[in-house]
């Protein structure tokens, strides 16, 4: 059995998420499957490193994949990007050992999102960013992101139904850019729960907007009460890079 990596990009906006669900809901997972199914002529599931919700994108993520047939990385690529719709791409495949994961290996993620802050809306970026059509203060912004740095609790950042475990997570860096007038907002962490980047950007967007104070954050973390935090459109939201651990 070969195992190989796959290096996907989509735009997320017509998908119910990564994960595949039940018969009938399109989502990433399930439109790879297919394709590869029909292509050994035996069911197959990938392995995927973040489970993107719906309407997320994705920049690059990665996927792993164990065939019993003989194949090529060259010729699993060619096919899968020849019948796979064409907001999915397999940008790279690559054979690896068989001990890769690509969830239990990685390490950290980073997700970017992606603002259009100008009183008229973008037409070609509409769903792509959010569109935020009042000046967000990028200063007030910052000062605010510092407190989410670090390991915390995120409980009141996610929408998360499992009490059972741990919401603690780490936040290693949050990064501001303006590119082609755009305002990305770069977070890198160890994990992330349910919808938790969703709300932080929104409680960013809150702060630059004047309607919440940088120096409330640390208040609604140690809250835990989630009616505390802003919420940001799945639209701006991308899956950027997955950092693995050296083995």
């Amino acid at each position: 059995m070969d195992n190989y990596k796959l290096t996907i990009q989509y735009d997320g906006t017509r998908y119910k998420g990564w994960q595949r669900l039940g018969k009938g809901e399109s989502t990433i997972q399930g439109k790879i499957e297919n394709v590869l199914t029909e292509m050994v002529g035996t069911p197959v599931e990938i392995i995927g490193s973040s489970r993107t919700d719906a309407g997320v994108h994705a920049l690059e993520q990665i996927a792993n994949v164990k065939l019993h047939q003989k194949t090529s990385a060259s010729e699993i690529q060619s096919y899968v990007n020849k019948y796979l719709p064409e907001d999915i791409s397999v940008v790279k495949v690559d054979s690896v050992h068989s001990r890769f994961h690509a969830r239990y290996n990685s390490a950290d993620k980073t997700y970017v999102y992606k603002i259009w802050n100008e009183e008229y809306s973008h037409p070609f970026l509409r769903k792509l960013s959010m569109h935020v059509d009042q000046p967000l203060d990028r200063q007030q912004m910052k000062k605010a992101s510092a407190h989410f740095v670090g390991e915390h609790d995120f409980t009141a950042f996610s929408n998360a139904k499992s009490k059972k475990k741990s919401n603690v997570r780490t936040i290693r860096s949050i990064d501001f850019s303006e590119k082609d007038g755009v305002l990305e907002i770069r977070i890198k962490g160890d994990g992330f729960l349910y919808n938790m980047v969703r709300k932080i950007i929104g409680t960013l967007v809150k702060v630059g907007l004047g309607e919440l104070k940088a120096d409330a954050i640390p208040g609604i973390i140690e809250s835990k009460e989630r009616e505390h935090a802003g919420f940001a459109d799945a639209s701006g939201l991308y899956l950027e890079k997955i950092d693995f651990k050296l083995t």
